[in-house]
């Protein structure tokens, strides 16, 4: 691993066997991303933008190739090793937000400390509303997320992932859903929160994005085919 690098993947390939043909959803990808980067993986359907925001996170494995975080080999840990490592070190952010319906916002956001115990259970809630009144959405708090609009509910979700602050946030289409006012507001939350040290890494289809991060890539059929980083970029 390189002295730089917060994440580096290594020859990653990974191939999906069902009934039928073996398929490559990724081949050989190699790619670095430092410390603070606001990355945005840009790529048709199909292209492998997906498969690789899910190894980056644990969720899934590489059928080949190395993957480290912070000098940590993801790729050779178990399931139940992934699954403690991403309570600590990772917070995802999904497209249709995820929240849990019978949970209040701030249940939501209180719910992932429950789950790692990092943060003193008699803080939790303090922490949770800090969160939502970071992301401007305090006055929602002790509603259940279907009485929220989308923008409120995907700030909700990014409450949520930020609940164990933890280094890495990866982010599946956050805006695939969204008006594009909201968008902009959920991207300028993303900026900032890569100005103050945290590594985003972003699946988006929408290209325009590209050009609010410092970091993009570009997949095509499984390969990166394109890779350009300015450092730039800043919070608008």
């Amino acid at each position: 691993m390189s002295n730089t690098s917060w994440i580096e993947l290594r020859k990653v390939t990974k191939v999906y066997r069902g009934a039928g043909k073996p398929f490559p959803a990724l081949s050989g990808i190699d790619l670095q991303v430092d410390p603070g980067d606001f990355v945005a993986i840009l790529g048709k359907s199909g292209s492998g933008k997906s498969t690789l925001l899910n190894i980056l996170a644990g969720i899934d494995s590489p059928t080949s190739g190395e993957v480290f975080v912070s000098g940590v080999p993801i790729h050779r840990m178990t399931q139940e090793e992934v699954a403690v490592w991403r309570g600590k070190n990772v917070g995802v952010v999904f497209q249709f937000f995820q929240l849990l319906p019978t949970l209040t916002v701030v249940e939501n956001v209180i719910l992932p400390m429950d789950f790692c115990n990092l943060i003193p259970s008699h803080s939790r809630k303090r922490r949770a509303e800090a969160l939502l009144e970071q992301f401007g959405i305090i006055e929602q708090a002790n509603k259940l997320p279907v009485n929220l609009s989308g923008g409120e509910q995907q700030r909700a979700a990014m409450a949520r992932a930020l609940a164990n602050d933890p280094p890495i946030i990866l982010a599946d289409e956050p805006t695939g859903n969204l008006d594009s006012q909201t968008s902009d507001v959920v991207i300028q939350l993303f900026q900032e929160l890569s100005a103050n040290g945290k590594t985003i890494v972003m699946v988006t289809h929408e290209r325009d994005i590209g050009k609010k991060v410092n970091h993009t890539i570009i997949l095509a059929d499984g390969t990166i085919t394109e890779e350009s980083k300015s450092y730039a970029a800043a919070v608008e």
